[in-house]
């Protein structure tokens, strides 16, 4: 591959790599964190306390986590096919990467409110708090660096997945690589694709410690 093509194949493989990540990981944010609010406040001595129901969000949420990407790329085919009327491109990747970060993100956002000193929601409910406004004035302002902490991780694991989905034809860095580096013996493809991966996780990783430095200062 030229040098000209390779530019304009990068530049299109990673406009398709923000298509699926972004997607996904705003999928699983709206859906992961009130899944962790949940996981929390139904725990043992918690705001709810339901352990039935967190008995079994916990088993949903470890039964998602448990399979392997490649796996559920391949199992979730006919769902994919349904949904979007075909398993193979960038818009069919969203369907097994939202479904897998879904819980991902569930126990993420778990973890970080957890941190949550329980002092503060204490003093919340002396002051006659309802659920919805410890939830929201206390619980989410409280861990918000902890969860844009976990945003990052969240978005730079579906980073990889999305990468991973390349091998299935899903499109992206993962398939310029797969297709014209490996199958083709293109060692200056793989070796681009590796770099602008390399590079976008940087990134990521950089903008997630800074804000969530910002975020404690305050």
């Amino acid at each position: 591959m030229q040098g000209q093509e390779l530019l304009q194949s990068l530049l299109q493989a990673t406009g398709e790599t923000f298509y699926m990540v972004s997607i996904s990981a705003l999928v699983a944010i709206a859906l992961g964190l009130p899944l962790g609010l949940l996981l929390v406040m139904t725990g043992p001595s918690n705001l709810l306390d339901f352990p039935q129901l967190h008995k079994v969000l916990g088993a949903i949420v470890n039964t998602g986590r448990s399979f392997p990407f490649i796996i559920l790329l391949v199992v979730l085919t006919p769902l994919t096919r349904l949904i979007v009327g075909t398993s193979i491109g960038s818009t069919a990747a969203l369907v097994p990467l939202t479904l897998a970060a879904i819980p991902f993100f569930g126990r993420i956002a778990e973890t970080s409110i957890l941190e949550v000193d329980k002092g503060l929601i204490e003093a919340a409910q002396a002051m006659g708090c309802n659920y919805w406004q410890i939830v929201l004035k206390v619980l989410i302002p409280e861990a918000l660096p902890s969860l844009v902490l976990g945003i990052t991780i969240l978005i730079v694991s579906l980073l990889n997945s999305s990468a991973m989905a390349g091998a299935v034809g899903g499109g992206g860095l993962g398939n310029l690589a797969i297709q014209y580096g490996y199958q083709r013996f293109d060692v200056a493809v793989m070796f681009s694709t590796i770099v602008v991966l390399i590079a976008l996780v940087q990134i990521i990783q950089f903008l997630g410690d800074f804000i969530a430095q910002r975020m404690r200062k305050r």
